[in-house]
């Protein structure tokens, strides 16, 4: 049965670097509205399946539809437009250094809309709001926050022109256990208020475990896609590692896995 509202759909995905292929028959469907975790072994082509459904890589097969659209159908003017409808954050925020946390989080909405200086800077503080940084964070620069405070300029840069899909890159990499937290609760909240649709690249379980509603593992070139709880009763070499190794252990027993 086909799942209801299909944000994207992936199907037969194989994605080569030379005579190394990453992906190999891939079939991946992101519902509307869901948070997605997407979780693998290095190598296994998390970042280059984020950046071929952006469109940023082509495919060596198969076909891509994201929002309605099929990629490989898109001028490259419709498939900016397209990119356009999507928010990314990637590992290290990627803030632009000489701009303040304000003027970053203008940039996607001078690029896109003809906005005056004021309703830009309107708009970029309620962004700035929305992602719970402080009023007086606006006019600071990246290199004057805490590794907390970056992730979260990033954000709301990313949430800038309100996307419907949200793509993060280990989103809590570098944060502390307290941060770690706060932050994933940022991202439940914002899926919720603005009806995001969320895919997560990251390696941190506790994440998993507080925000995803479904989890899609990279192996062998294939996703197997499944609720947590049910992926990791699966029997498989890498997802018994994962689960039950000493991080997937210490979660268990701190309760986020019982059930």
């Amino acid at each position: 049965m086909a799942d209801p509202d299909p944000i994207i759909e992936v199907r037969g995905l194989v994605t080569r670097f030379g005579e190394r292929t990453i992906h190999d028959g891939l079939d991946l469907t992101v519902r509307r509205g869901e948070v997605l975790g997407l979780v693998g072994g290095s190598g296994s082509g998390k970042s280059v399946l984020m950046r071929t459904i952006l469109g940023l890589l082509r495919p060596s097969a198969g076909t891509i539809r994201l929002l309605g659209a099929d990629l490989a159908a898109l001028s490259r003017e419709k498939l900016v437009a397209l990119r356009g409808r999507t928010g990314v954050l990637f590992q290290d925020a990627a803030l632009f250094s000489t701009l303040t946390v304000a003027e970053n989080a203008q940039v996607p909405m001078r690029e896109r809309f003809n906005w005056p200086r004021s309703l830009l800077a309107e708009m970029a503080c309620l962004k700035i709001a929305l992602v719970g940084l402080p009023e007086d964070a606006r006019d600071k620069y990246p290199s004057e926050l805490s590794g907390g405070m970056r992730k979260r300029a990033g954000l709301a840069r990313s949430i800038a022109i309100d996307p419907e899909v949200l793509f993060l890159d280990e989103p809590t990499a570098g944060l502390d256990p307290i941060a770690a937290a706060a932050f994933d609760e940022l991202i439940l909240q914002l899926s919720r208020t603005l009806g995001l649709t969320v895919v997560m690249i990251t390696h941190d379980l506790d994440s998993l475990m507080r925000i995803t509603d479904r989890v899609a593992a990279l192996i062998n070139g294939k996703a197997v896609v499944a609720p947590i709880d049910e992926l990791r009763r699966l029997d498989d070499p890498w997802l018994r590692q994962y689960f039950g190794g000493p991080r997937g252990r210490a979660a268990l027993e701190a309760g986020h896995l019982a059930g």
